[in-house]
């Protein structure tokens, strides 16, 4: 019974450091993220991501980014056509596929528009998770 007990008492304090690992890497990421979003992103999202009105949706304030980080990411890997509804709004626009960039480049870049223009996102997306749905 103590050996469950340490072993749970470990794996709580794993837990707890591996949050506290992430926050600190948010200030990098999110650098990373806006020099990628600027080349990748920024010529329909604009460079406040307020997107084109009627053409382009906003990712500033987007209800949209409130997906799950699944939905996100493969947006990102597989682009977007057809009617999308961001902030009551319909959008019919295409985004291309940006399969060719890394995994950690995507991650960044989803680190950096969910934590900007007023958008909060508490858990950073990772490598991992892209390389899992590519």
């Amino acid at each position: 019974m103590r050996k469950i007990t340490v072993i749970v008492s470990l794996l709580g304090i794993l837990l707890i450091a591996s949050s506290f690992v992430q926050s600190k890497n948010l200030p990098q990421t999110m650098v990373r993220g806006k020099a990628l979003y600027t080349t990748y992103c920024m010529s329909c999202h604009m460079e406040d991501g307020k997107g084109m009105e009627n053409v382009y949706p906003p990712l500033a304030k987007s209800d949209f980014l409130k997906k799950p980080a699944k939905d996100l990411i493969e947006n990102i890997l597989k682009g977007q056509s057809g009617e999308v509804k961001v902030n009551g709004v319909v959008y019919n626009a295409i985004m291309p596929a940006q399969d060719y960039l890394k995994d950690e480049e995507i991650a960044d870049i989803l680190n950096y528009f969910t934590n900007a223009w007023g958008n909060k996102n508490l858990k950073l997306f990772t490598p991992a998770q892209v390389k899992k749905l590519r």
